[in-house]
């Protein structure tokens, strides 16, 4: 099986989490096993109905409790759902370290840097318990040089117009 890869789609434009998931439905339909878990976006969110139609070979996970934005939520609240946060993030290392996917999707975990929930030696942590095969896509903003270092691959998404 081929080396996995660390690629980051990162940067201010728009359309950086359905390229993710866009990587993640070719993959699936060559037969990987995709998990996706998403951060920062809260759970009302509806985009996320497709990708849940498409299980087994895609699982969607969002361990946020409400239904609005992090950045939007009073500061008890964000204290509240950094935990849940930090539960996907231990989830994530689980699904890495047992091998349950060929590619991991951490959508908005540049995020959790960027709002100061994590470090990026936390998302390090993480990239490290994959094994040598499993690909893993991060996306959000932040596109900072220790950020990128992390990464096998890099796309800048920007909005032209």
């Amino acid at each position: 099986m081929a080396e996995g890869k660390v690629y980051i789609y990162g940067g201010k434009g728009h359309g950086k989490s359905p390229a993710a998931i866009g990587c993640g439905l070719i993959a699936a339909a060559k037969g990987a096993r995709v998990v996706i878990i998403q951060f920062l976006k809260g759970k009302g969110l509806t985009e996320d109905e497709y990708p849940r139609r498409l299980e087994p070979g895609i699982k969607l996970f969002r361990f946020e409790k409400s239904n609005e934005d992090f950045v939007a939520l009073p500061r008890e609240k964000q204290e509240e759902e950094v935990q849940n946060i930090r539960n996907g993030l231990n989830f994530a290392k689980k699904v890495l370290s047992t091998g349950e996917c060929d590619m991991l999707i951490l959508d908005e975990v540049l995020g959790l840097v960027d709002n100061h929930i994590i470090t990026i030696a936390d998302l390090k942590n993480v990239l490290d318990m994959r094994d040598g095969e499993t690909d893993i896509i991060m996306t959000g903003i932040s596109l900072e040089d220790d950020v990128c270092a992390l990464a096998d691959y890099v796309s800048e998404i920007r909005t032209v117009k």
